[in-house]
């Protein structure tokens, strides 16, 4: 199984159109337009009958007491976590692309909806279902931002994170037509729920930071 993205090469800098955050000259940082990329899959396997699909970021800090501080970076050698910024399952097996900005365009305080799938074109497959992404607890502390976040949010790593952060696209041929998660589920609840029913899975990688020194 391949996967492709027309938006960039596999390991380049995702471009600043698909982040949540992007540099700005007044305020250091700000939102970006959050788009969706576009994402295509081929030599599928005989016998799939849905596809699931996870983005994530495993270059997050596993604290927070030096992220977005002005007189210090995040170190290095500071242990990672995952960071989850699309969960999306019950994709048709008929399906080969998802088009750029199909299902993001723009940042949203408090999050898109869901669990059903919102996005225009998709009258053919209305049963597809996004989960959380991991900004629900990033922002679960702030009144202005705090809620549900359903569907692709974008990049948005430290802006003093000394690592530049890769974000993985993963998609995965399954053979269940609906996969085995309800509810507001997370990412790592679709890959324990999918694991035993992977039939082959393709990935799509790209990098982003907002760290100055490291733009250049």
């Amino acid at each position: 199984m391949k996967l492709w993205s027309e938006s960039w090469f596999n390991g380049e800098r995702i471009p600043t159109r698909f982040a949540a955050g992007k540099p700005d000259a007044a305020s250091g940082v700000t939102f970006s337009d959050n788009l969706s990329p576009h994402l295509a899959w081929s030599e599928v396997p005989g016998g799939t009958k849905s596809f699931a699909l996870i983005c994530h970021d495993f270059d997050v800090p596993s604290k927070g007491d030096d992220v977005n501080q002005t007189d210090r970076e995040v170190p290095a050698d500071l242990p990672r976590v995952d960071f989850f910024h699309w969960v999306m399952v019950d994709l048709p097996p008929t399906l080969a692309a998802l088009a750029e900005g199909q299902f993001s365009r723009g940042f949203k305080a408090r999050g898109k909806p869901g669990p059903d799938v919102a996005a225009l074109g998709l009258s053919s497959f209305e049963t597809a279902r996004h989960g959380l992404n991991d900004y629900t607890g990033w922002f679960a502390g702030n009144a202005e931002m705090a809620g549900n976040y359903f569907g692709y949010d974008g990049p948005f790593p430290p802006f003093n994170d000394s690592l530049i952060h890769h974000y993985v696209f993963t998609v995965y041929a399954l053979g269940i037509a609906r996969a085995p998660v309800e509810g507001a589920f997370t990412g790592p609840q679709v890959r324990a729920g999918v694991y035993p029913h992977i039939l082959a899975e393709a990935t799509h990688s790209g990098t982003y930071t907002l760290n100055k020194r490291l733009l250049g």
